[in-house]
């Protein structure tokens, strides 16, 4: 046999994919204005690994190794020879019930197991409804302004902000 099937029935692939997702993952919990949203704020927390088309058949592996997620590519306009392909997983019961488990069974191992703290302590807080109370999302958004060398939230920017309605835009 050859393949993911194969590789995911080989002692120790649990490891490999902790090691690939130490140096290629990403835990992200980005907070965005959502005039439909109840607060007028969304929360859409995310796991992702992103290659290069080369080796984009190892997110093919993970795919099948998790059972959940979505393989796209993202064509490039810039000076590199190849388009980046990425894995992400969005669903919150995939991320509650598939993902996070494995990474407190399998922990990671550098600086990402901050990230991925954070993270999962943010998925748990939205499965605790959290997200839809304005302390909540507070705490949310501050906690994803932390992570990954972020730029301040622009939840965080005015206390304003979650108290006027959110404004239609004009096209």
């Amino acid at each position: 046999m050859t393949g993911a099937v194969n590789q995911q029935e080989r002692p120790g692939f649990e490891q490999w994919v902790v090691g690939f997702v130490d140096g290629e993952g990403c835990f992200s919990v980005p907070v965005f204005r959502q005039p439909s949203a109840k607060l007028g704020w969304q929360v859409q927390p995310e796991f992702a690994v992103v290659q290069a088309a080369p080796s984009a058949h190892v997110l093919d592996d993970l795919l099948q190794f998790f059972g959940c997620g979505r393989v796209g590519v993202n064509r490039r306009r810039d000076n590199h020879h190849h388009d980046m392909w990425r894995w992400s997983v969005r669903s919150l019961v995939d991320l509650r019930e598939r993902i996070i488990p494995f990474f407190e069974e399998h922990p990671l191992r550098t600086a990402k197991a901050r990230e991925f703290e954070k993270f999962s302590l943010v998925v748990r807080m939205m499965g605790e409804r959290r997200h839809l109370t304005v302390e909540g999302l507070s705490h949310i958004a501050g906690l994803a302004e932390t992570m990954n060398f972020r730029k301040p939230s622009r939840f965080l920017e005015s206390s304003e902000a979650i108290r006027q309605p959110p404004q239609p835009t004009l096209r």
